[in-house]
């Protein structure tokens, strides 16, 4: 069955963004924070993995914004496909890169089909109704997700895992080349988690789908990621392969924790935190 991302296997693997010193800093009254993104330089390539890691504060979600376009650069150029990002329409965009933020909310009561159906608006003629294509690419993202029992309750009516899956669903139904991700297994239980990533990893190996996903859990990244991306106080420490960033002296810097790395006789690595228990 043709894949609804429409995978071409003879595509080139190109660079489809690129960040080119990049200083950005937040502009409120009411931040006082002194955080900034200073000379930041990042390129996404077609077709890769990527797991963004760092302590809270430390610019991965501010970068994810910056992407995906709903922040802006105070200084330097960020490029999609080697076009500059603000010479395009948003509906263009979402064509292209998908964003599921943490733990959306609604305040209104959507249903599960609502919520996943929003993401055809890209694509939607002056009419504002879906076309039976549309709906075809909806009812598969709602199986594929394993929402279609649940498509006419409330989006406030399900549990956290169930809803985050469902604005995952309407991520997907965008058809995006690009899906970027903040912390997609919050509110997932462990089955859940495991399976949104192997989805992730099926889309991104056979359909060839570029996911980038903000970060905390470090075991999943080291399964699941091609690449990983270091950051601390708004700067990248480190860019590289899973084998090189997740290691002891590199997590101690980041997070400031000890950790233990066992490797099996499959090569699958398994990361321990070693907390310290003293009282001082």
């Amino acid at each position: 069955m043709r894949s609804f991302l429409e995978f071409n296997p003879l595509r080139n693997y190109l660079s489809l963004v690129h960040l080119s010193n990049i200083d950005f800093c937040y502009k409120s009254l009411r931040n006082n924070s002194n955080f900034a993104l200073s000379n930041f330089n990042f390129t996404i390539n077609e077709g890769e993995f990527i797991s963004i890691l760092g302590p809270n504060g430390s610019g991965k979600s501010t970068l994810i914004k910056l992407i995906t376009g709903y922040l802006e650069p105070q200084n330097g150029k960020i490029k999609l496909n080697n076009k500059n990002l603000n010479d395009y329409k948003r509906k263009d965009i979402a064509k292209i890169i998908a964003y599921v933020p943490q733990i959306p909310a609604s305040i209104y009561p959507f249903s599960i089909y609502e919520i996943v159906a929003m993401g055809r608006f890209p694509y939607l003629d002056f009419t504002g109704f879906e076309k039976k294509s549309d709906k075809f690419i909806i009812d598969n993202i709602l199986e594929l997700m394993e929402l279609t029992h649940l498509a006419n309750k409330g989006i406030n009516e399900v549990s956290g895992g169930e809803a985050q899956r469902a604005f995952i669903g309407r991520a997907l139904v965008q058809q995006p080349k690009i899906l970027l991700l903040d912390e997609p297994n919050s509110h997932l239980d462990i089955k859940h988690q495991i399976s949104i990533f192997n989805l992730l990893r099926k889309l991104n190996i056979e359909d060839g789908l570029t996911i980038i996903t903000v970060m905390h859990d470090l075991n999943l990244t080291s399964i699941y990621s091609s690449r990983v991306l270091m950051l601390k106080n708004g700067k990248i420490f480190l860019d590289g392969d899973v084998n090189t960033a997740l290691v002891p002296k590199v997590i101690k810097y980041i997070f400031d924790v000890n950790v233990e790395i066992n490797t099996d006789e499959s090569n699958s690595r398994s990361i321990f935190i070693k907390p310290d228990l003293s009282l001082s």
